[in-house]
């Protein structure tokens, strides 16, 4: 069975994973007969945020992995014991935790960087040739990465003018595509998709979402189908 890493920020749009973003690819990723593999780096929270009251849980502190393992209901790996030969492909869901924990992009824009941890498994993925998926805001995290390489993604946000004159700025190209669409790298083996950047509706996320696990899964070399 083809394994698919998943990496989460968190647990909750504006400080971690984006829910349903992180739900809908564990669905496509099952319907399609695959096996999610959790993990999320074992590191504090940027900030804390309060869902309900809309505003900074000021002075709250949270671990990124123990919030993480709300979604993966408790089946989740520290990023730190995780190597490329455990997966077959990688896949990042959104929410502002991948632009805060996994990255500092919310924060520092074009100059962000990434958790040493996060940009050390996606360097070893890329470099053996097996695919990674960025959904919503996560390709700035793909960008952090790559920033200052000879690596030039091709990327997509949506149609964000900003945020996607900051990729360019990383060394990305960017493409912008519809809420339902994706965007396929296929020298880099990388596929992007809005979700949650466009979408007013979950069906919207989902469709997107589930194009981009499809893509992904067939983009996976055929020796890793066959080896596991």
């Amino acid at each position: 069975m083809v394994r698919v890493g998943v990496v989460l920020s968190g647990c909750g749009v504006m400080d971690g994973s984006e829910i349903h973003e992180a739900v809908l690819t564990l669905l496509s990723i099952d319907r399609a007969g695959a096996e999610a593999v959790f993990m999320a780096p074992n590191t504090s929270q940027r900030e804390v945020f309060d869902h309900y009251a809309g505003k900074v849980a000021a002075g709250e502190r949270r671990n990124v992995l123990v919030e993480a393992a709300r979604i993966a209901r408790g089946s989740i790996r520290d990023l730190a014991t995780v190597r490329a030969e455990d997966v077959d492909a990688l896949i990042l869901p959104g929410g502002y935790g991948a632009a805060k924990n996994l990255c500092d992009f919310a924060e520092a824009g074009e100059r962000a960087s990434a958790h040493p941890e996060v940009a050390r498994i996606v360097r070893e993925v890329h470099a053996e040739r097996k695919p990674i998926g960025a959904i919503c805001i996560s390709p700035a995290t793909i960008a952090a990465i790559f920033r200052g390489s000879t690596v030039r993604p091709t990327l997509t946000i949506g149609n964000d003018e900003a945020t996607a004159a900051k990729l360019v700025a990383m060394g990305c190209e960017h493409t912008d595509r519809a809420v339902r669409d994706v965007t396929v790298d296929r020298e880099h083996r990388i596929v992007s998709t809005p979700a949650y950047m466009l979408a007013t509706r979950i069906s919207e996320a989902y469709d997107g979402i589930d194009k981009l696990v499809r893509e992904v899964l067939a983009l996976v070399p055929s020796e890793a189908r066959a080896g596991r």
